[in-house]
């Protein structure tokens, strides 16, 4: 008898904590950064992929896209309207370019090229309301995230057009207010713009969501008032994110369920197999980011754990990986000679820099503290070709892997620490070390250079594996 009721119980407890994720939960996640007619953008695809990993651990059904054209972003809509009806919940996260033109908002594909309110207005832009109207209005519960508050390229262009008049294009986006049962958050306020973050790493905005939206038993408000409290943190008050909510009970994305059935008595009563898997889970997510670089996949951990066994080492590596906020908005152009985002380079424009190896090993070792991790060898192989390549398209310069004068200026202009310099120099330099020391014992050296700031992007390596143990791909 006391075998079949602890049997029971372990049965009721795994069934009680799946119901918490069995209502239906879709959501359209989609970062635009590789514009065609403006300056790319660094981080809204990363950020995107960030947030879209967070929802598929929590049980949403994920349509997901990155630098979708108009046609590409229409059909993601589609699907993600066909899906939406009679979910539960449905989230909308998009980060990129948006624009807000006489108080209507619109989100702009890769290939938009705006010159008018006319253009905005046939289509060339996604326009919010309607959007939002058309993909989400059959859902219970309706959470729509804009990480869209920028700058916009396309502003100034719309405000000189000769055939618009009267035309109000504001600097970020215009207010808007929710309906029943749905909460809006932008990035910042009404008309401001937001801050962009390191490039190859996520906003302020996205970073805070992805620590803070599915922590397990916090409600949705809650969660976005850390959100912002995290924000204007981290941010030194510089930005503060504006929302508007008109939900009529508590949204958990990450509900803590307690079993249904408990056992009578006990000493003897077996481990709970939900217990144990958690346990296997964590460990699994655990080993997969043990050895990462990556502040975002260890913030993932984090998230998902926020009590787990390796909490302290997590945040070690982060506070060891971090030099602290960054104000670099999405437009990377300040300080910058403008030829730098039109000339192209080539090998005959990199032959004229003069590079020695010495010189070679400076630019690797730069690349790999601003995130673009490269192997300092003095030689420019295929592989640093690359990642020149990424280094130039997220600051909007012609990616062609080789570098010119203005953009080695530029490279040397932007601010890093020494601490990822000196980890490379000190590999590179150990063997000639230990000749010139006679081949002695081992000793610790301290080498110079450029180094990094939050380092990497969000990286892969555990995305498919927690799709993989929830099935939720």
């Amino acid at each position: 008898m006391r075998f079949l009721i602890a049997a029971i119980s372990i049965v009721a407890f795994i069934v009680s904590g799946n119901a918490a994720l069995a209502d239906k939960r879709v959501a359209f996640v989609v970062g635009n950064a590789a514009y065609k007619n403006v300056p790319q953008l660094p981080n809204p695809a990363i950020d995107s992929k960030s947030i879209a990993r967070v929802l598929r651990n929590v049980g949403f059904d994920v349509v997901e896209g990155a630098n979708l054209t108009r046609d590409a972003m229409t059909a993601k809509l589609l699907e993600f309207g066909k899906k939406s009806e009679g979910a539960d919940v449905a989230v909308f996260f998009y980060a990129g370019h948006g624009i807000a033109v006489n108080g209507v908002n619109y989100l702009l594909p890769i290939d938009a090229d705006l010159k008018s309110e006319m253009d905005v207005k046939l289509g060339a832009a996604i326009n919010v309301d309607l959007t939002l109207d058309q993909t989400m209005s059959d859902a219970k519960v309706k959470l729509v995230f804009l990480d869209a508050c920028r700058d916009n390229p396309f502003a100034a262009k719309i405000r000189s057009a000769k055939a618009t008049r009267s035309v109000n294009v504001q600097t970020g986006l215009a207010e808007m207010k929710s309906g029943e049962g749905t909460l809006i958050a932008f990035a910042t306020g009404p008309g401001q713009t937001a801050l962009d973050g390191e490039a190859g790493t996520n906003s302020p905005f996205t970073r805070a969501l992805v620590a803070n939206i599915a922590q397990p038993g916090i409600e949705i408000q809650q969660a976005m008032t850390k959100v912002r409290a995290q924000v204007s943190d981290e941010t030194n008050k510089g930005q503060l994110p504006w929302g508007h909510t008109n939900l009529t009970g508590n949204v958990y994305l990450n509900p803590v369920d307690t079993p249904a059935v408990t056992t009578t008595g006990t000493s003897n009563a077996p481990v709970s197999s939900a217990t144990r898997q958690g346990s296997d889970v964590e460990l699994e997510f655990w080993r997969s980011i043990k050895d990462t670089n990556k502040v975002e996949e260890l913030n993932a951990y984090l998230t998902n754990y926020p009590n787990g066994t390796f909490k302290s080492i997590a945040l070690a590596r982060i506070a060891a990986l971090q030099d602290g906020p960054s104000n670099t908005t999405r437009n990377l152009s300040a300080g910058i000679d403008p030829a730098t985002f039109t000339d192209e380079a080539n090998q005959v424009s990199e032959d004229q820099i003069g590079l020695d190896k010495s010189q070679r090993r400076d630019v690797q070792r730069r690349l790999t503290g601003l995130g673009f991790d490269v192997k300092t060898t003095g030689k420019f192989d295929d592989e640093t070709r690359s990642v020149l390549k990424r280094w130039q398209a997220a600051r909007a310069y012609p990616a062609t892997g080789y570098l010119n004068k203005l953009q080695h200026k530029a490279l040397l202009s932007e601010i890093i620490s020494t601490r990822a310099a000196s980890s490379e120099e000190q590999a590179d330099d150990e063997p000639a070390r230990r000749r010139s020391s006679g081949g002695g014992g081992r000793r610790h050296y301290s080498g110079g250079g450029g180094g990094g700031g939050p380092m990497g992007g969000p990286g892969g390596l555990f995305g498919g594996m927690m799709g993989g143990l929830f099935g939720r791909r």
